[in-house]
């Protein structure tokens, strides 16, 4: 079994940046994906960023040239680095990992874009 735990949601102004975390920990034989996917209220789960496990990363047409997904720590963790963010963008971010095959979720982080 693998959880993974997402931080670094919060309040930020538009045009300010925030940038969330996921570590994977538990049964790891082998992430071969991992990625970032929101929800607002009222809406239906959508792809923000995923990455595989050789490298190529796919971004939601809303945050090309905005958002950049990272990959560290023998690909445990991810980051995803969001910028000019804009109120439409306020939503639940949720980190998911696929493992043997196996996907799974995480709780989830606030993000709220305001003045």
């Amino acid at each position: 079994q693998v959880q993974l735990v997402e931080t670094g949601g919060g309040l930020v102004q538009p045009g300010g940046s925030l940038r969330l975390s996921c570590a994977a920990s538990g049964s790891i034989f082998g992430i071969i994906f991992m990625g970032w996917y929101r929800q607002a209220p009222g809406k239906q789960r959508e792809l923000v960023a995923t990455s595989t496990g050789s490298g190529t990363t796919i971004y939601g047409d809303s945050v090309k040239g905005r958002f950049t997904i990272s990959r560290v720590n023998a690909k445990n963790m991810v980051h995803l680095q969001m910028n000019s963010l804009k109120p439409e963008d306020t939503a639940v971010y949720y980190c998911k990992a696929i493992n043997r095959g196996d996907g799974y979720w995480g709780q989830g982080t606030q993000v709220t874009v305001a003045s």
